[in-house]
């Protein structure tokens, strides 16, 4: 049995609403703390031990790399005679934002290793003016996501605006002109308590070149402290359109404004939809309608018209009904005086898989399907805020690199428009969407990529899912998974509920009380890959991230006996303290919250930190945590760990690896070469996997 740096358990139960909760680990809470220093030092040492034994690293580090080594290309986004995108080549750690200026001339905007060669600096965001004159970015430091706002003249590269601090997961909604902006922006936390400093969003007029404390506040005061706020304007510019939604509820409140009628500073704000339970939002057409994107009284989505001026429901016309097996994902409309008529292009997901479909924009007939490149999924779609008769959009699938598609509506055209800079050699690897039954009799779909078409024993398998916020597993290409297959590896991605797969019902059947669900189809998952001979209990590693963290924790500390690795990175473990820190109060929505009694009781059914039992022969675990994450707190990875190795009777390792200077999103290609080669080292090490 290995041997585990002391780690004292403090006697601490509280009675929270009549249940006794223990909490043995409080102090790994506080990362200054010197007994948490003392700790991770040791736990740093007993990683490094560890890895030291691993045989895969070198192969799935360099392998990782070369299959990264294309890099990447987004599609275009115009601004009348300026087109603006993304593009990494093989031997950059981040995308540059490039320009194409009038004449065709291609321009670097912003490169982040030539602001910060350290790498440490992230964009987060970017949106030029309606004219493209000027450019309004996003940048953040060693992964805080904590976004400063600055605005470039585009032709001088000039910085003429900013800094502006404050504005984390803020939109920028340009007035024509590019005179002014509304964003969004935290108050200053000096007005604040300290537990509150995240919170308390408003949006904010902002004139380029004035002193942002001068900034007009326009929305939010004395709403709900952990409201997200949107803000967007028409391409004329004559509709504001603000958004409203409590944390990450899956839904919203919306006003429009007729900024024509109203001032930008004081906005006549005139409701949507207010305290109904669904999301929606508006695009303002060219042709004076006002396109609704909802899922009101359709969890699969559907697409309306209405008269700006009559924006409520009563007066919305269905324009794309919902379809019962496939979710909308997106729309463009393609017009011009060359088309015989205005057209739509609708996205869509057909249990997960993209489609896309063409239809009259005045009635919303079905007139065909725009061919795919394959099946995979789509990303975008991109229409010229001028109108035209061309979009764009992004195509992937396990085995294909992202490359940007155009089509034309004047031809009927589907047509490579960009490809990333690099080749890449890709494995050949056999994919395939399969079936299964979860516990309580709901069909759940699974990709599996293999090495071979049918099982032919049972393979060292990684096992991947998120299950949370309505977010879709969709295919599209991965390194990390490609290296796995081709070493000799499965590699299955389960679509379970608590995602987007099917729409908002399936997200709301794995969220609040419906937790549950998520994790016994994640646990069907792991049994039909078994029973279907694909693995075995030894060789099945289970492996997830942030919410998909919460996922394999449950996994874990659930069934044991079913899984025999697991890796579990910036998770959140604590379900009952998991409101304490960084961004926990706006989960509430999706998790619950411990205050209510009865919410606590969701918590405290599955919370991984609080099922931890002694003298069981848990799996082979790796927590990977991140110091600068300020979404998880890496907390959550540092008091499970130490309860399972305190608990665990096996000889199986529990590790913790902790990286500085990486937050809980966008790093580095290096950085993350080097977590995706850790991460498979390990399991290929306690999976059986060998190289051949």
């Amino acid at each position: 049995m290995p041997t585990y740096p002391d780690a004292p358990r403090l006697d601490l139960v509280e009675d929270l609403h009549g249940r006794l909760v223990a909490d043995p680990y409080r102090w790994l809470e506080k990362s200054d703390d010197e007994r948490t220093v003392e700790w991770s030092a040791a736990q740093s040492a007993l990683f490094a031990a560890e890895s030291d034994e691993w045989t895969t690293v070198d192969h799935f580090r360099a392998r990782v790399g070369e299959l990264l080594s294309a890099g990447g290309i987004s599609p275009p986004y115009f601004r009348d005679d300026r087109c603006f995108f993304m593009r990494r080549t093989g031997d950059q750690q981040f995308a540059v934002l490039w320009t194409i200026d009038p004449d065709g001339t291609e321009r670097i905007l912003l490169d982040p290793m030539a602001i910060d060669p350290s790498g440490l600096t992230t964009l987060d965001s970017w949106q030029p003016s309606k004219e493209g004159h000027l450019l309004a970015y996003q940048l953040s430091e060693g992964g805080t996501e904590e976004s400063i706002v600055r605005v470039m003249d585009v032709v001088t590269g000039e910085v003429v605006d900013g800094p502006i601090d404050r504005a984390r997961y803020s939109p920028i909604a340009w007035l024509p002109g590019g005179e002014s902006y509304y964003y969004v922006r935290r108050l200053d936390p000096a007005l604040l308590p300290e537990d509150e400093q995240q919170f308390h969003r408003r949006v904010w007029l902002h004139r380029v070149g004035t002193d942002p404390d001068t900034d007009v506040m326009v929305f939010g005061d004395g709403l709900v402290a952990t409201n997200y706020y949107g803000a967007s304007v028409s391409r004329d510019g004559r509709w504001l359109q603000i958004s409203s939604s409590e944390g990450t509820e899956p839904r919203n409140d919306l006003w429009i404004a007729d900024l024509t009628t109203s001032s930008p500073e004081a906005p006549l704000l005139v409701e949507v939809q207010i305290d109904v339970d669904a999301q929606t939002s508006l695009h303002f057409g060219r042709d004076g309608r006002a396109y609704i994107s909802t899922d009101r009284d359709a969890p699969r989505g559907r697409i309306a018209v209405a008269d700006p001026t009559t924006p409520t429901i009563e007066h919305w016309v269905d324009l794309i009904p919902e379809d019962p097996d496939a979710v909308v994902e997106d729309y463009a409309i393609l017009d011009g005086d060359d088309l015989e008529r205005p057209l739509l292009a609708v996205s869509w997901t057909r249990h997960t898989v993209g489609d896309l479909t063409l239809h009259d924009l005045a009635t919303g007939e079905f007139v065909g399907r725009i061919p795919l490149p394959g099946v995979g999924t789509l990303g975008g779609l991109v229409e010229r805020p001028d109108g035209g008769p061309m979009i764009w959009f992004v195509y992937t699938d396990y085995t294909t690199l992202p490359n940007v598609y155009s089509y034309d509506a004047r031809t009927g055209e589907v047509a490579l428009y960009a490809s990333p800079p690099g080749t890449v050699e890709v494995p050949r690897v056999h994919s395939r969407q399969v079936t299964y039954t979860s516990a309580d009799g709901t069909e759940v779909r699974m990709f599996v990529l293999s090495p071979t078409e049918i099982p032919d024993r049972p393979r060292p398998t990684i096992l991947y899912g998120y299950g949370g916020f309505g977010i879709s597993m969709q295919p599209g290409y991965s390194a990390t998974m490609l290296a796995w297959v081709e070493a000799g590896g499965v590699y299955a991605v389960a679509g379970i509920r608590g995602g987007g797969e099917e729409g908002e019902d399936w997200h709301r059947d794995g969220m609040l009380g419906n937790k549950q669900n998520v994790f016994d189809d994640f646990h069907a998952a792991a049994q039909w890959l078994t029973d279907e001979g694909w693995t075995s209990r030894e060789h099945l590693a289970v492996s997830g991230g942030s919410n998909g963290g919460l996922l394999v924790g449950a996994a874990l500390t659930q069934r044991p006996d079913l899984y025999g690795t697991v890796v579990c990175m910036a998770p959140l473990l604590d379900m009952v303290r998991y409101v304490t820190s960084q961004l926990g109060p706006t989960w509430t929505v999706e998790y619950g919250d411990p205050a209510v009694p009865e919410e606590l009781d969701w918590l405290l059914s599955y919370s991984p930190y609080h099922h931890v039992m002694e003298g069981v022969d848990y799996p082979a675990t790796l927590f990977m945590v991140f110091d600068n994450d300020t979404r998880t707190d890496p907390m959550h990875g540092r008091k499970l760990c130490a309860a399972l190795q305190h608990a665990s009777s096996g000889t199986r390792p529990i590790l913790i690896r902790a990286a500085s200077d990486v937050g809980h999103g966008a790093r580095s290609v290096s950085k993350s070469v080097e977590e995706s080669a850790e991460m498979l080292a390990f399991t290929a090490r306690w999976t059986g996997l060998r190289l051949s």
